[in-house]
């Protein structure tokens, strides 16, 4: 894939939770990522990379989901934040698959009454300034996967309230990393319009009838 403009990206300390909401009322529907850290604010515009490859992803899970005939809730990079943590921001794409019965009609999240999302997916081609790792973990998010523009990494939160690598999707346990790799690198080329019909059947061949995926592509220098 050939290389783009990398995420434009600002840094501001000392910003109370009030200037956040503003940043965030004043953001509306713009495509812009802030994560909010205990004062530090970083305002992220993605690349056209960026967004590419979480399409790429969006596409495969909904397939999975839809395959394993999983009641699912996308809810794209909504905010979540809570203000006694003082902390947020918006995931790549994230999904309610278990508690998707909690969040079903609802047109509003509020994390004082309804629970995160089980899934989210961070883009993380261009680390962020801030520890979003973290931040997920205090928002309770169970399940997130990592994306680095390579290699793919799940994670699981533990009960000591940090995330660790795990071999298979907490959401599904018959989808290790190297499955989703495997299904990005077959499909660079190939148009959304394609790609739409082309991943269900990909999901059914590789993942629910037992296909064998190939070994991940050795990095340079490995």
């Amino acid at each position: 894939m050939k290389k783009t403009a990398p995420d434009q990206r600002l840094l501001l300390h000392a910003v109370d939770w009030r200037t956040y909401e503003k940043f965030l009322d004043a953001a509306g529907e713009r495509p812009l990522r802030l994560t909010y850290d205990r004062g530090e604010l970083e305002i992220m515009a993605p690349s056209w990379n960026h967004e590419w490859w979480k399409r790429r992803l969006d596409f495969f899970i909904l397939n999975v989901c839809a395959e394993l005939d999983l009641d699912v809730q996308g809810g794209g990079s909504t905010t979540f934040r809570r203000e006694d943590l003082a902390r947020g921001l918006e995931p790549d794409e994230c999904y309610y698959i278990e508690n998707e019965p909690r969040v079903r009609g609802v047109k509003k999240i509020d994390l004082s009454r309804h629970p995160p999302p089980d899934l989210a997916v961070e883009i993380d081609i261009e680390s962020s300034s801030l520890d979003r790792m973290s931040i997920y973990a205090a928002l309770g998010v169970p399940e997130l996967w990592r994306h680095d523009g390579e290699d793919l990494f799940m994670y699981e939160l533990g009960t000591d309230g940090t995330y660790q690598e795990v071999e298979k999707s907490r959401s599904f346990s018959i989808v290790p990393p190297r499955h989703v790799i495997r299904f990005l690198d077959e499909t660079p080329d190939m148009s959304e319009g394609r790609l739409f019909r082309f991943t269900g059947q990909w999901v059914r061949d590789n993942i629910i009838l037992g296909g064998t995926p190939r070994k991940r592509k050795k990095r340079r220098g490995e």
